[in-house]
């Protein structure tokens, strides 16, 4: 029976084992971290998505087995972090280099290796070719190679996971074709096969473009500001034309995809990613932003207690419990540089302390505060609105339609 290993049990490394292993196909979840393999030998996800449950139900029915040993297989998705190095702006290939690494290690000859990953163009040429040739393996013989990036979202994982159009980039169309029939098992969108290099660019450049879109709303929302304009109600009228969509602006930009690919183009191509640079830099300047409307807001209302200031949402979006590259969490890192504290921060998906002057009961965080700044706008927030009426309101997503609400 054909075998799968998917390397890396995180938020896209367990739904693509889970929805391997739920169609059919062998699969073995593998991750490093005991913790993880052990919380879900006992039943349990290990992070909370609409539908996860019920998929790893069927899962386990169908006898996905995870741990942390790499095993003999056909296949080998590879699902880990690919983090950027800050100094450099360079993609930081070491999970990468390191799960692959191991992999070969107890891949049988014929056996394929799938990089699922986001990686910069040419990681796969630079970092990951060199593996087999130091030990003596021959691609396209011994072993196979292939990348597959991912195109999903938290929050709704599932669903694109299924639906959305997928990429698979190879040395051969052989090799491509037989990705794409492991893959057919459970997406329905369609499969692209190309080369590797044009594959690991274009999962870059999907990102990159969202960022630059959203960085405009951003600048537009300073530029409303500096010239005491609604950048809301511009927004809405500009996107009546036909071919105009601005994206709304907001607080920062978080999670591990779009606020990190552009840095890959901008690190590996200096002096001609001029516009992503000049993005990046725009969304990670509205945290501070955000900081300076709320000394503005105090300032106004007569609050001069920090500690009186709460902030709302310390996920990097809407409804899920994903903190990586919150901007409620860069935020809080500005403070700190600046030798300010204090804050009280509530967040109704995350239950264990990540923060000083973090609260777990909603009512208990509003009975502490006298003003609120919306940094996410989770529908638990939309749901209980009237409980902040009477609170001074900075509202940094625009989900809040009280008239004394503050807004970017």
């Amino acid at each position: 029976m054909f075998k799968v290993a998917v390397i890396g049990l995180g938020y896209i490394g367990l739904p693509t084992a889970l929805s391997l292993a739920a169609n059919g196909i062998h699969t073995i979840g593998v991750d490093i971290n005991p913790k993880v393999v052990e919380t879900l030998r006992s039943g349990k996800v290990t992070f909370n998505e609409k539908g996860l449950e019920e998929l790893f139900n069927r899962a386990v029915e169908k006898g996905i087995s995870f741990m942390t040993e790499y095993p003999v297989a056909d296949m080998y998705i590879c699902a880990v972090p690919t983090p950027y190095d800050k100094n450099s702006k360079k993609v930081d290939p070491t999970f990468v280099v390191k799960a692959v690494e191991s992999v070969v290690e107890v891949a049988p000859k014929g056996s394929i290796v799938v990089i699922e990953s986001t990686i910069s163009p040419g990681t796969v040429d630079r970092y990951i070719r060199p593996i087999f040739d130091r030990k003596g393996l021959k691609l396209g013989t011994d072993i196979h190679i292939a990348h597959a990036p991912e195109r999903i979202i938290p929050g709704n994982m599932l669903y694109e996971l299924e639906h959305n159009s997928r990429t698979i980039g190879a040395d051969s169309r052989e090799i491509a074709e037989k990705v794409k029939q492991v893959y057919s098992s459970f997406c329905k969108g369609d499969i692209e096969i190309t080369d590797i290099r044009t594959a690991e660019m274009t999962k870059v450049v999907e990102n990159t473009f969202r960022d630059i879109n959203i960085a405009y709303a951003n600048e537009l929302a300073k530029i409303c500001r500096s010239g005491g304009m609604d950048v809301y109600e511009i927004i809405r009228i500009a996107n009546k034309h036909p071919r105009v969509n601005i994206h709304n602006p907001g607080p920062g930009v978080g999670g591990h995809c779009i606020s990190v690919d552009s840095w890959f183009l901008v690190g590996d191509y200096p002096g001609l990613a001029n516009i992503i640079l000049a993005a990046r830099k725009i969304n990670d300047s509205m945290p501070e932003f955000v900081l300076e409307r709320i000394s503005e807001i105090m300032k106004e209302n007569g609050i001069t207690d920090v500690s009186r200031i709460g902030l709302y949402g310390l996920t990097y979006k809407e409804n899920v419990d994903d903190t990586r590259e919150s901007p409620t969490l860069q935020m809080l890192d500005c403070m700190k540089r600046h030798l300010a504290s204090g804050l009280k921060v509530y967040d109704p998906y995350i239950r264990e302390k990540l923060v000083d002057g973090q609260v777990f009961d909603f009512k208990e965080f509003l009975d502490q505060i006298d003003m609120i700044v919306i940094m996410v706008g989770h529908a638990h927030l939309i749901e209980n609105m009237d409980m902040i009426a009477d609170k001074v309101i900075f509202d940094t997503r625009n989900v809040c339609h009280f008239k004394h609400a503050y807004k970017l």
